[in-house]
This record gives structure tokens, C-alpha cells and sequence, in this order.
């Protein structure tokens, strides 16, 4: 509920005390223009990380290696796409800094550092087997199967 009230309330509001402080020191007109050169900005910005990003993905794929920190970033980068639509100076910064490499890196790198990753399987003892959910075929993660030697 705090993560809702956050978003639904408070960024409004702070984007609108924002607009209108900005809007009291340069203008109407400039503040208004402003929000949407930000978003026309971003919107290239956006598509150009988007595309090297999908390049860099799509190199690693060839050389047959997964591209997960290329979908995080895809992620991040779809974040912030949708802050930089979202009227206001405040989720411009948050967009932007979703758009640059470096601190999109570090941005992901600190929410991977408070993600527990958990790996289950979805044969016997993964989720609603016999272990329970989220086992892996015993307390310390043995499978029991059967193994035949072929010449």
C-alpha cells in the first residue's frame, strides 16, 4: 500500500508543486515547452540505447551466450521510456537516468543486489512436487533419477 500511495499521490503532487515553481520563474509558455522538449529528447535518447541495446543482446545470442543483463536493461530502459512520458521535471530525471548506460548499469546493478533469485525446476520436486513448492528433489537441492552407462 506505502508503494501505491507513493506513486498515485505523492509524485503527482510533487510534480505539480514543481511545474508550477519553475513555471513562476521562467514562464508558462517556456515551462510548457520545456516539458515537451524533454520528452521529445528522451523519446530519441530511448530509441537509440534501445537499439544498442537489442545489438549487444543480439551479439551475446551468437555467441551463444545469454543476454540477461541486456534484458534488464531493456527493462529499465522500457521504465524509462514511461517516466519521460509522464508530464513533470522530476520523472524526466528518473527517465533520464533509466536512458544513460552508466548510471542505468549502476541503477540495475543495485537492484540485483536486493533480488534473491531463487532457481526451481518444473519436473518432481519444483513447484507443487513432492518436495513442495520451490523444491529441488530434497533438503540440499540432490535430484534422485536413475543413471545408465551406454557404449
Amino acid at each position: 500500500m506505502p508503494a501505491l500511495l507513493l506513486i498515485f499521490l505523492v509524485v503527482p503532487l510533487v510534480e505539480i508543486y514543481v511545474l508550477i515553481e519553475v513555471g513562476g520563474i521562467i514562464g508558462a509558455l517556456p515551462t510548457v515547452l520545456a516539458c515537451v522538449g524533454t520528452a521529445i529528447l528522451g523519446g530519441a535518447l530511448l530509441r537509440y540505447q534501445g537499439f544498442q541495446t537489442l545489438r549487444r543482446a543480439q551479439r551475446n545470442m551468437d555467441q551463444g551466450h545469454i543476454p540477461a543483463m541486456e534484458m534488464f536493461e531493456g527493462v529499465a530502459l522500457a521504465m524509462g521510456g514511461a517516466l519521460l512520458l509522464t508530464p513533470g521535471f522530476v520523472t524526466d530525471v528518473a527517465g533520464f537516468l533509466c536512458l544513460i548506460p552508466w548510471t542505468r548499469r549502476a541503477l540495475i546493478a543495485a537492484a540485483l543486489r536486493r533480488m534473491q533469485v531463487r532457481y526451481t525446476s518444473a519436473g518432481p520436486g519444483g513447484p507443487g512436487g513432492p518436495d513442495g513448492p520451490g523444491g529441488s528433489g530434497g533438503p540440499h537441492g540432490s535430484i534422485e533419477g536413475e543413471f545408465h552407462r551406454r557404449d
